[in-house]
């Protein structure tokens, strides 16, 4: 390989004075992260002068690199299938193949397929998680001389191990925000299990937008689930139940809002004329709901071509980043 060469997106971050995700975003043309005009012409001058070329789009099929990517484990229905598209896309653009190996949490065999990886023409590895995670990643940080990133995890105890995940306490703060907006003034929250760090990033948001709006802390308002809709229907209805009930819902995940539809409907309340409601995720589902329901895009697409770029690009800067979504409103919070 002779990438060294090449002027690399970090150079042009370096130049702009940007950072390393947002030329990514610009050169990629991407319009679902909000950046200024001025913004974007300043990286495209940059990127000019230092004479960044995009490569060929003729593939060698001979000595074809690839970039691995480890998951713990996989649903065709969850949203970070966005990321594994994104990142194949992105890989193959960079001449390089994705390939995707499920380990199912056995870290013996993911480290069984990292030796059989340092055989071929790997460029590095992406160890990813469905679901954005704290994580030990102490089993793998000496296991390979090959590049290491981490996609939707981060290690605390590995500083200097880049990583790339949604900002899921920006996000709940812009979805609480929103229901403010709308004139909620009691908003309930149904979250997962608290031991995940998805979960308790997301109360946190949620809290943070209430204490800016001036509005009391209130924790009879917020129900744990395990995440399944069977839970938001009895967590809804105990929710009804209070002296004083919610006048808006926020539920940690598009799934959780099955049953608090449903716990809704069965009770006479109207969404949205009595009770406002948003989800979380921006599933497929989202939008076949009656009425159809306001999310949040999480920016997985983004985050996975990220993480590719980095490892084709040789970067070597301890690189986290951290990318909020794009707030869908629809009929659900929309009075």
């Amino acid at each position: 390989m002779k990438r060294k060469s090449k002027v690399t997106m970090n150079d042009i971050a370096r130049a702009a004075g940007v950072s390393q995700a947002t030329v990514s975003l610009v050169l990629n043309q991407s319009r679902n992260i909000k950046l200024s005009d001025e913004t974007r012409q300043r990286v495209i001058g940059v990127a000019t002068a230092l004479g960044y070329g995009r490569l060929s789009d003729i593939h060698a099929p001979r000595n074809q690199e690839e970039i691995a990517m480890l998951v713990s484990s996989l649903q065709s229905y969850d949203p970070f299938i966005d990321a594994v598209s994104q990142a194949r896309e992105a890989a193959w653009n960079n001449e390089a193949l994705l390939t995707v190996y499920e380990y199912g949490d056995d870290t013996e065999l993911a480290k069984n397929i990292i030796r059989q990886l340092e055989k071929r023409n790997c460029v590095g590895i992406i160890l990813a998680s469905p679901v954005t995670t704290l994580a030990d990643m102490s089993d793998f940080r000496e296991c390979t001389p090959l590049p290491l990133v981490l996609l939707n995890q981060r290690d605390p105890g590995s500083p200097l191990l880049p990583s790339f995940i949604p900002d899921d306490y920006a996000n709940a703060f812009q979805v609480t925000r929103h229901l403010l907006d709308r004139g909620a003034t009691r908003i309930a929250h149904i979250t997962g299990e608290s031991w995940m760090e998805a979960s308790r990033q997301r109360l946190a948001g949620y809290q943070a937008a209430l204490q800016q709006a001036g509005l009391p802390w209130d924790e009879t308002l917020v129900r744990s689930t395990n995440w399944q809709f069977n839970e938001s229907f009895s967590a809804t209805e105990s929710l009804l139940r209070l002296p004083e009930p919610p006048d808006a819902i926020f539920c940690a995940s598009d799934w959780l809002t099955i049953g608090c539809y449903q716990a809704l409907m069965l009770n006479n309340i109207r969404i949205p004329q009595d009770m406002l409601l948003a989800g979380y995720d921006d599933q497929k589902i989202s939008e076949q709901l009656t009425p159809p329901l306001t999310s949040i895009q999480l920016p997985y697409s983004e985050l996975g071509r990220l993480a590719v770029e980095y490892l084709c690009n040789e970067e070597d800067a301890a690189t986290h980043v951290t990318l909020a979504g794009r707030l869908r409103v629809r009929a659900s919070s929309t009075r």
